[in-house]
């Protein structure tokens, strides 16, 4: 095995740390319904052109033609099991513009993903050389290192305009300055002449950053820093949000609730304010104190300052903190009602009205589900009705609505007749001769606008009669 690849940026000093933060986890269970297609489903599906589209592809795909059955099986598989297709919470398919159908990019394949990882792997050590420069740098492992960042972070921060500079500069020495010294070396310390002369033709080819070689040391060193930076952004991320989602997740709506409250202040103020505040010197400060803290001597003072004189008072101010939530924001509310309706429907059938359902949908005459010639949808007993999605029932049983020609009114229902008194039934008028029989309606709604005309009580009456029941309801109450 090699022990370098030359030209290759490779972190080859110490590993890159990983963190260790006491976190408790908190097991999240997630359940998900699933919906599993029947078996015509299934075949019709397998027989769409998408479908066969698909196998083609897969069949004609370059990156799988060097790889083994057992790979090749494995990548099958995992085809099967990642779903191509996302169906939302209404049943419809969601089109996923990140599948193969609409960029041109391979669908998942295990050999090619293996292949990738490799690339990637020989190529990230640029990335760990950085960080683990910027680690020292933060550590004060070398403190002139480091108070040099600290007078060019207090530079930029007095003056802005000197980024563009930083930049540049930052290209001259360490990109061009770098590539003329490879094509132009020093002459060698044994040489008696000591000057370096800049005349004359290159002595040495251009350099050109390489990736490391597989079977290297550096390619393993890559390994072992990934696998550290990837246990690091999962401590980060389970510490973050352990650390921020209980004040923001409204888990304790009172502590969330002033959160926001004093959030909300702040951006107001912020819009008259912001322009008076000294940002310059505000960056400057932020640097001249999150920097020195990375120094171990500072660390263990200020561990040792929290403990001594922070931590005692931190229960004092909690409790501060939780009096005045308490005194000040309330959220003792009643739940939230509102009343929702049903119509029965009854059909005419050999001149006897006949039970048909119970529909949201009064299905009138001048309904587009009728026009469309479409059936009226419900369900066929009263039991059955149940409220809408996180809402419960709050009143024991339904009512029905005496106010009949009001509804009709709101809804600007036409040709239908409207029954004052009895079973406040609104029932179809007739269009032609062929179609009800006589009617007996107390009184007749037509007409449009605002202006309703009474009937004569003689006109004929369609096949179809609703009435409205109504019944209230009020938000569920979800346990914290």
């Amino acid at each position: 095995m090699e022990e370098y690849t030359a030209e290759a940026f490779v972190n080859r000093d110490e590993p890159v740390p990983v963190l260790t933060i006491p976190i408790e986890d908190t097991p999240s269970t997630a359940s998900s319904d699933t919906e599993h297609a029947s078996k015509r489903t299934r075949l019709r599906n397998k027989l769409s052109s998408s479908h066969l589209k698909e196998k083609l592809h897969d069949a004609s795909n370059p990156h799988e033609s060097g790889t083994s059955l057992q790979d090749r099986l494995f990548s099958k598989l995992m085809q099967q099991v990642i779903p191509v297709q996302e169906v939302g919470d209404d049943g419809e398919v969601r089109l996923d513009e990140r599948s193969s159908k609409y960029i041109q990019r391979p669908s998942f394949s295990l050999p090619l993903m293996t292949k990738n990882f490799r690339r990637f792997n020989a190529r990230i050590g640029v990335v760990f050389v950085f960080q683990t420069r910027l680690i020292r740098l933060l550590n004060w492992t070398t403190p002139s290192h480091t108070l040099s960042l600290l007078a060019v972070l207090s530079f930029i921060c007095l003056d802005p305009y000197l980024l563009p500079v930083l930049l540049l500069a930052s290209i001259l020495l360490f990109v061009f300055v770098p590539a003329f010294l490879a094509r132009h070396p020093p002459p060698p310390p044994a040489a008696n002449d000591s000057t370096y002369s800049l005349h004359g033709p290159p002595l040495a080819p251009p350099s050109t950053i390489r990736p490391a070689s597989e079977m290297s040391k550096d390619f393993f060193r890559n390994m072992r820093d990934l696998q550290n930076s990837m246990d690091d952004f999962s401590t980060s991320h389970d510490m973050l949000i352990a650390l921020v989602a209980p004040f923001t997740n409204f888990s304790n709506e009172e502590l969330s609730s002033s959160i926001f409250l004093i959030l909300f202040v702040i951006t107001c103020l912020s819009f008259i304010t912001a322009h008076l505040l000294p940002f310059r010197f505000l960056a400057l400060a932020v640097a001249w104190t999150v920097i020195p803290l990375g120094h171990p001597n500072v660390q263990r003072l200020a561990i040792l300052t929290r403990k001594n004189h922070l931590r005692p008072h931190e229960k004092t101010a909690q409790s501060f903190y939780n009096k005045y939530i308490t005194a000040d924001i309330t959220l003792d509310a009643p739940r939230e009602e509102r009343e929702v309706e049903i119509f029965e429907l009854q059909h005419l059938h050999h001149h006897e009205w006949e039970p048909w359902l119970y529909s949201p949908s009064p299905y009138d005459p001048g309904n587009p589900s009728r026009i469309a010639g479409d059936r009226a949808r419900g369900t066929r007993f009263f039991e059955d009705v149940q409220p809408p999605e996180g809402w419960e029932w709050s009143g024991k049983k339904w009512e029905l609505d005496l106010g009949s020609r009001d509804w009709v009114e709101e809804r600007i229902v036409q040709k239908v007749a409207v029954e004052e008194d009895g079973e406040r039934w609104v029932v179809d008028l007739a269009e032609g001769p062929e179609e009800g029989e006589e009617g007996t309606i107390a009184r007749v709604i037509k007409g449009k606008g605002p202006g309703w005309e009474e009937g004569t009580g003689r006109e004929r009456t369609g096949i179809w009669r609703r009435r409205r029941w109504v019944r209230m309801v009020r938000r569920k109450a979800v346990g914290t």
